[in-house]
């Protein structure tokens, strides 16, 4: 984060500049939309070359052709990095996995500044992340009403009960829960049941990190998520798009949020 705001900070380029050519992209394909009509479980499956944790998974990767896989699988969305110092990404690789398939595709980056919107926009993205943890309540709500601006859905990423709150009080309709701890990188498995509950019913709850196989995604859709976001363990398997079909149509259980005060409906 550190890093992309420096970077931010660096930029000149003309904002109203970038809003104009942002608004000249293709219609997004509906992210939002995707996930709340699919039957049973979603995936959304994530194309990358490298992780800070895991260190290189797939650094020669095509990802039109992995795009394609995921698609023949079912799943409903990607999810495509496109960070390079960290991750090994590129617009190049999002642009290419859009075009591959007709799936909408999420702008896995570190969105900080108004130019990270444009910018997505710009690369056919249909959604942006928004990493409520390391965003300001401000930043969180000028982002996400930018990318609604531009046609985009904003997945909010949160990692306790403090940043759901704030992710919820920006009018959040999609929230990432990140299972996987950012200093240490461990995978706490037991966040996002924690979390479930609080998640009011009509926004879409999509479970990040350490899914592995078919029994965390029944797991998961079991506790009230309509999606998972699932990168390493597709993109390590032998056949990628068996991987997705096993995690894709598992029953979701109803979530009736409790809301984060613990009394239901607190958190409508």
């Amino acid at each position: 984060m550190a890093a992309h705001r420096v970077r931010a900070e660096a930029d000149r380029r003309e904002e109203r500049a970038l809003l104009a050519k942002a608004h000249e992209a293709a219609a997004p394909r509906g992210f939002f939309g995707h996930l709340a009509g699919s039957q049973g479980l979603a995936v959304v499956a994530e194309i990358k070359r490298r992780s800070p944790s895991k260190g290189d998974i797939d650094p020669g990767l095509d990802p039109a052709a992995v795009a394609r896989e995921y698609a023949a699988g079912g799943a409903a969305c990607l999810s495509v990095l496109t960070d390079e110092q960290f991750f090994g990404g590129s617009e190049e690789d999002l642009t290419a996995a859009r075009g591959a398939c007709s799936l909408p595709v999420l702008r896995k980056d570190f969105t900080v500044s108004e130019a990270d919107v444009c910018e997505a926009r710009i690369m056919s993205a249909d959604a942006v992340l928004l990493i409520a943890g390391v965003l300001s309540d401000e930043e969180l709500r000028r982002l996400r009403a930018l990318a609604c601006e531009l046609g985009m859905d904003a997945l909010v990423e949160v990692h306790d009960e403090e940043e759901l709150e704030r992710a919820l009080a920006s009018g959040a309709e999609m929230v990432g829960v990140n299972r996987r701890d950012l200093e240490t990188f461990e995978v706490d498995t037991m966040r996002a049941t924690r979390l479930a509950r609080s998640i009011p019913a009509e926004v879409i709850a999509v479970a990040e990190s350490g899914v592995a196989g078919a029994e965390d995604a029944r797991a998961l859709a079991g506790v009230g998520y309509q999606a998972v976001l699932v990168g390493e363990s597709l993109l390590r398997a032998r056949d990628r798009r068996e991987a997705v079909s096993v995690l894709v149509g598992h029953e979701v259980a109803p979530r009736a949020a409790v809301g984060l005060s613990g009394r239901p409906g607190a958190g409508q």
